[in-house]
């Protein structure tokens, strides 16, 4: 998150609300010598030259919950479709057959 607020024409208010987060956390790590250093600053993964658009998606509408399956020949639990709302307001969908310890990841890992 400190790498992405430190990209130019990118603010920290953008940053927290990607992540869900107060701002004023985000501004208390920027200012940590932990997360300070040069090296980070130039290690960015935004490709040379890309730049954030905000973007707003309207006109979604709910879809029903299809039902959960135990799979026979693994005995995990998998789903046809995920559909997630996160309390930013993102939404992670996933659809095909899919292991919900794999979907448990994804969301782990947008949360990060």
């Amino acid at each position: 998150m400190c790498r992405q607020a430190r990209v130019p024409q990118v603010s920290v208010a953008q940053v927290a609300r990607r992540y869900a987060m107060n701002t004023n956390l985000i501004h208390k790590w920027l200012r940590d010598p932990r997360f300070s250093s040069e090296d980070q600053a130039a290690d960015l993964l935004v490709p040379e030259g890309a730049t954030f658009l905000p973007i707003e998606v309207a006109g979604m509408e709910p879809v029903p919950a299809a039902p959960v399956l135990p799979t026979s020949s693994t005995g995990s639990v998998t789903a046809q479709r995920v559909d997630i709302t996160l309390s930013d307001g993102r939404r992670l969908l996933v659809e095909g057959p899919t292991a919900l310890s794999s979907i448990v990841t994804i969301v782990e890992a947008v949360a990060q």
